[in-house]
């Protein structure tokens, strides 16, 4: 039987191997790296077992003198990382699947904060890798240093090939690599290297030559290339230099991998872009060239890959966050099984794991980053054990998570919400602006539930703790979320912050049957809000932009030094600034709220302990939040006296955090269920080094 999706499946030839299908995972970074290359290998075989025809690591250092520590990324120094890699490329040759391995070196981005080496670049510059803000400079490559270099290049190559990769990468894209550098207009080299923009580009053609002479016979050699800086005429344009690359080098390589740069711009949230938002950037280099090409747009939709395809945007449809949401969704659209799609939210926790030297994580996908450690496969989980019933309260993200993984496992589960409506925090969340795509988390779970016969969803049904001893169900899950201060404590404030003012929470703007909005909005001036976000993550910023779009004069002020802090991990922060000043939004950090009136609040200068006053006719408190874990201690008593087999908190009623983590809470809940926990033991695999 024919599919409109056949097109998806097709062999793609790349130069002298073959992708068996056009779903190809592009280099992506993971917190695994060299550090835990069992992780990492198992992580990426999950992929190809999950249908993706091309796997490709994350970037990977050729050499000590391109070290980017402190993130914790591939290394192909010398021969000892070769066993490593095998780990890799077996894991995805197992399932059919080639493998790719993006070969960097990145000059001044490479702050050697472990080498201790100087790094080379096309000039003596600040270095710009670790913090950003490094206090050293890179050393000027001479023509011999880039000859050594090309000579590095080569010899990783080499190993990668001997390690069993199928595709070898050049790279040149999100302003990285030294190659990518050499591209810069900024490049005044003197020599062959640079001025003119064959001269500047001659460097990315040499280590496409060397590369296709050293493996080219079996190997693929692509090159990745970012074909806009989106820095207007400052910066390469896909419309000026950007084409004219392309253009010049069009049937050097195997593949074109094309992206815009740089990672925050190739990785923007579903906050600020939307599913194929860089197809107006990369369109034209099918034009220019035979070979294949592969593009990323965050593509979670089979259509719009087919669409994609059809019109000739590209041959191959690259992926990095939705191959992480759903390693399974390549077989899952081959299968008929489109609505079982677990689809990226785009909210960039994936990208955490590398900003934050961690093992990679995802808010869709608890099982992403736990498939060695833990033995967690993101589409089998183990059969019931026993009989028993379990009665889950609470259907927000840790709830329904828990209640669809044990319904997966065959448990009797009954579930059950306060509200008519289902997903608690994710469900008001996603309301706020430009957070819809959010909604996915709930909807996704809701819809495996329905599918599962064995799971009883009640909703409008609060529960006390006299109504839950009268199910008599031996084994209760608590998931009954959060609730956000009304009083300003928080990381800064350990006291309730004295005062008079109309004080508001995030909560109290979420809730759907507020008339709150609409007053401010049809209030005969602007009204005058003050927020003071102690959070330092999105709510801050959304609820600052929120209120801006409805007649409000927003000073948002933070004790950290910047807004929204933590938004740095994510990629977005500059973005969230842009577009708060856009919208002429106040914003004061390293301040914390002291005191406040009817109408004024006293704040406070972290660093100078300054004081100022600010007029606001109410202030919202984004602070600490409350965990709502009342019928849980009131339980705890029946616990004891035998009158439940067991008793657990889950998800933000235990400790309030990110939605990433209530999810991964409430899938362990129902990992760990009917299992002996001993609790003096690690419960997962820690890589280590033999002696």
């Amino acid at each position: 039987m024919t599919s409109r999706y056949d097109i998806l499946f097709q062999p793609i030839k790349i130069g002298p191997v073959t992708a068996p299908n056009r779903f190809y995972q592009v280099p992506h970074c993971n917190g695994f790296g060299h550090r835990m290359p069992q992780g990492m290998a198992a992580m990426r075989g999950m992929k190809a077992e999950g249908g993706w025809g091309v796997v490709c690591t994350e970037e990977t250092e050729i050499h000590y003198t391109s070290d980017l520590s402190p993130f914790i990324e591939g290394r192909i120094w010398s021969d000892d990382d070769i066993p490593a890699w095998q780990l890799m490329t077996e894991a995805v040759h197992k399932h059919g699947a080639l493998a790719g391995i993006e070969l960097t070196y990145n000059g001044y981005d490479a702050a050697n904060l472990y080498s201790r080496a100087a790094p080379f670049a096309p000039r003596s510059q600040g270095l710009v890798g670790g913090s950003g803000y490094e206090p050293g400079q890179s050393r000027a490559a001479t023509k011999d240093d880039l000859k050594q270099i090309r000579k590095w290049h080569r010899n990783a190559a080499v190993r990668a090939k001997r390690a069993g990769f199928n595709i070898i990468y050049c790279y040149a894209a999100h302003n990285l690599s030294l190659a990518f550098h050499l591209l810069s207009k900024d490049n005044d080299r003197a020599d062959e290297y640079g001025g003119s923009l064959e001269n500047r580009t001659r460097f990315l053609r040499e280590l496409i030559e060397d590369t296709k002479e050293a493996v080219g016979d079996t190997c693929a050699v692509a090159v990745r290339f970012a074909v806009d800086e989106l820095l207007g005429k400052d910066g390469m344009q896909f419309d000026g230099e950007g084409h004219d690359i392309v253009a010049m080098l069009a049937e050097l390589p195997d593949l074109w991998d094309v992206n815009v740069s740089n990672w925050s711009n190739d990785s923007t949230t579903s906050r600020f872009e939307k599913e194929g938002n860089q197809e107006k950037y990369i369109s034209f280099v099918k034009k220019l060239t035979t070979k294949p090409v592969v593009g990323v747009g965050r593509y979670t939709s089979p259509d719009s890959m087919v669409s994609a395809i059809e019109r000739g945007i590209m041959d191959l449809i690259g992926a990095a966050r939705p191959s992480i949401a759903d390693p399974f969704l390549p077989n899952k659209i081959k299968e008929g099984r489109n609505e079982d799609i677990r689809e990226c939210i785009g909210c960039n926790i994936c990208v955490t794991g590398d900003t934050r030297f961690v093992p990679i994580r995802c808010t869709q996908n608890p099982t992403m980053g736990e498939e060695w450690r833990r033995s967690w496969h993101p589409e089998i989980i183990a059969p019931k054990k026993s009989d028993d019933e379990i009665l889950i309260v609470g259907a927000g993200p840790a709830g329904l998570e828990a209640a669809r993984a044990l319904g997966q496992r065959g448990y009797h589960v009954v579930l059950t919400d306060a509200k008519r409506e289902a997903g608690g925090r994710v469900t008001l969340e996603s309301a706020l602006p430009n957070l819809s795509e959010w909604r996915r988390v709930i909807d996704w779970r809701i819809t495996q539930i329905e599918k599962i016969p064995n799971i009883f969803f009640y909703r409008s049904s609060p529960m006390t703790a006299k109504d839950i001893l009268e199910t008599e169900a031996p084994h209760v899950i608590i998931a009954t979320g959060s609730t956000w201060r009304r009083d300003g404590v928080g990381r800064n404030i350990s006291r309730p912050v004295p005062g008079s003012a109309k004080i508001f929470t995030p909560d109290d703007l979420m809730d759907p049957n507020s008339l709150l909005l609409d007053n401010w909005r049809q209030a005969a001036r602007p009204q005058k809000i003050l927020i003071y976000d102690d959070d330092h993550y999105y709510m801050g910023g959304v609820l600052a932009e929120l209120l801006a779009q409805n007649n409000c004069e927003v000073t948002l002020i933070t004790p950290a030094p910047t807004i929204s802090y933590w938004t740095q991990f994510t990629l977005e922060q500059e973005r969230i600034l842009k577009r708060l000043h856009n919208l002429k939004v106040t914003l004061l950090a390293d301040h914390i709220i002291a005191s406040h009136t009817p109408t004024t609040a006293t704040v406070t200068n972290v660093i100078t302990s300054a004081e100022s006053t600010l007029d606001c006719d109410a202030i919202v408190m984004v602070t600490d939040r409350i965990p709502n874990d009342a019928l849980y201690h009131e339980l705890k008593p029946a616990l004891a006296e035998g009158k439940l087999k067991s008793l657990r908190l889950i998800g933000d009623a235990e400790a309030p955090n990110i939605i990433a983590q209530a999810i991964f809470n409430g899938h362990l809940a129902a990992r760990e269920f009917d299992e002996m926990i001993n609790p003096d033991e690690t419960p997962f695999k820690v890589e280590r080094i033999k002696f």
